[in-house]
């Protein structure tokens, strides 16, 4: 029997959010309206992603879970309710909803805010203002350049970011990766360190890593990131692809006295995995994470079973998307501990309880592969199916019309040609302005997300309804053509918040609000009683 579903009121969240239990707040709108208005501690789940999401994000089924959306608008009405409904459904046993949604939590007298992944952008202002992490200005590092400053600038964004926009000169480090691998970069004493991501967050981060470990170099964070050396009038370019090197045995000793340091000034702690198999039997009263923080390539070439992969840098760029119930355990993974370590630094002081475990101390069997999160539901509905072959046929005979429930950034880079984009959410009411055909069919990149909108389709419409055998992959797979573009679109694409630089126009304009919105979370996060920041100054 599935548990009932109760609302709440404003009120009684703000009691839940302060009484030292865990709890998992999660917004049921997607990206564009939750970026307009949220709460600060929810995490986005988007209604029609929730069984591909939450898994992951709150593992334990036991957890007690709020809902919310915001009931006063027209985008956000209903939602929570039903997201509740549809998690109960899944096994999730302590759900509930905010009634008003974040219209009543204004109302009551609480804060708002906009933007995403606020908490880990607001815990890097607080940072800095906390811990006086320096910076220079576009200017100043142009400056250096051009005198040719004994120097080195390291990007700390994911490869794939700094791969598609950078300064020239710099070398990609992840954020994870900077302590790491710090002394092969910079075997000199004498040269100066300029740390940069797109904007603020993981320039400060990065830049304090590297003061906090300890390193005698003098270290700065680049003031705005690439969005500031973009405003100056400085050349931005596409394409880079310069890299971190190996790690050496002389690097890798700095890395771990370094890391060392770090652990005995925040009171990081390493466990066995003894204690980890303890943590997962009291996995259903506790929740836990586990995660590998290392690069993409060494998770892949081989892991713990089990454990999500995400860097470390990403984790605190990111923290809600990954986290989603507060007051859990978490368990950072890599091979000998310095990137664990020092994620861990960042996750404690942002009010986690986190340990370290060491893959080389933990003499355990690895296994390979990307990490694959597990989707629920899928055994509610066995949907039927068509392969790519005889689904190319019917489109080239005009009976078939394809719903593509992809990212929109994905879809708009390649998708089946004639596709139609459309959100889960919104499949009821979008499917029914449709062109008229013989057959729907449905695909996602692996087929899952539209079996899981199989009943859905089929409950709207009275024409046929199919899945694509494999998704839009299997159509790569079998070597079919793809179509570029916004170029029809059955939804309007709000699933995903453009960065500035990805805004068709004024996108200087949006650089320096969204520089000005960062810089201001400091001081709403002075009188915030939500935020759970314990920053330890160095």
């Amino acid at each position: 029997m599935n548990s009932p579903i109760s609302r709440i009121d404003a009120k009684t969240l703000k009691a839940l959010l302060h009484d030292g239990g865990e709890i998992a707040l999660l917004d049921a709108r997607e990206e564009v309206p939750y970026d307009q208005r949220h709460i600060l501690m929810a995490s986005c789940v988007p209604l029609g992603r929730l069984e591909t999401i939450v898994d992951a994000l709150v593992p334990r089924r036991s957890a007690r879970v709020v809902w919310c959306d915001d009931s006063g608008k027209d985008d956000g009405a209903g939602l929570a309710e039903s997201a509740a409904q549809r998690m109960v459904a899944l096994g999730y046993r302590d759900v509930s909803f905010l009634e008003g949604g974040v219209a009543a939590w204004e109302a009551a007298g609480y804060r708002i805010y906009s933007g995403v992944h606020v908490p880990s952008k607001a815990f890097a202002e607080v940072i800095e203002h906390d811990a006086g992490t320096p910076y220079i200005s576009a200017e100043q590092l142009k400056e250096m350049m051009d005198d040719g400053t004994d120097m080195a600038l390291f990007d700390s964004r994911s490869f794939e970011e700094f791969h598609v926009n950078s300064i020239p000169t710099a070398v990609s480090v992840p954020g994870a990766e900077l302590v790491y691998r710090f002394k092969d970069l910079v075997p000199s004493p004498e040269t100066s360190v300029v740390v940069n991501c797109g904007g603020r967050t993981r320039s400060i981060i990065g830049a304090q890593a590297l003061i906090s470990a300890g390193f005698p170099n003098k270290v700065v964070s680049l003031m705005n990131g690439t969005q500031g050396w973009h405003l100056a009038g400085y050349e931005v370019i596409k394409g880079a692809t310069k890299s971190v090197p190996e790690v050496s045995t002389n690097g890798l000793a700095a890395a771990q006295e370094a890391a060392e340091r770090v652990a005995v000034r925040h009171g990081i702690t390493t466990i066995d995995l003894a204690t980890l198999g303890q943590w997962r039997k009291d996995a259903d009263q506790r929740s836990l994470y586990v995660l590998d923080v290392r690069m993409h390539q060494e998770y892949e070439a081989g892991h713990l079973a089990g454990v999500k992969h995400i860097p470390g840098g990403q984790l605190i760029q990111e923290t809600d998307r990954h986290l989603g119930t507060w007051g859990a355990r978490v368990v950072l993974v890599d091979d000998v501990g310095v990137r664990a370590t020092m994620t861990a630094s960042w996750l404690k002081q942002m009010g986690w309880d986190v340990s370290v475990l060491r893959m080389d101390q933990a003499g355990s069997d690895l296994e390979g592969g990307p990490y694959a999160p597990r989707v629920l539901g899928l055994e509610e509905t066995t949907p039927v199916s068509i392969s790519a072959t005889d689904l190319s046929e019917k489109l080239a005979a005009g009976t078939a019309l394809v719903l593509d429930f992809d990212w929109s950034q994905k879809y708009y880079g390649g998708h089946i040609p004639g596709a139609r984009y459309i959100l889960r959410t919104r499949l009821a009411a979008d499917i029914t302005k449709l062109p008229k055909t013989e057959m729907i069919v449905l695909t996602s990149p692996d087929g899952a997300l539209a079996h899981l909108a199989f009943a859905e389709a089929a409950a709207a419409i009275s024409i046929p309804v199919t899945v694509l055998s494999g998704g839009t992959n299997a159509w790569k797979d079998a070597g079919l053509p793809l179509e570029e573009g916004a170029t029809h679109m059955a939804s309007e694409a709000v699933d995903i918040r453009l960065k500035a630089r990805e805004q068709n126009q004024d996108m200087e304009e949006a650089m320096r609000e969204y520089l000005a919105w960062e810089i201001e979370l400091v001081n709403q996060m002075a009188t915030d009683d939500d935020q759970r920041f314990q920053v330890v100054s160095d």
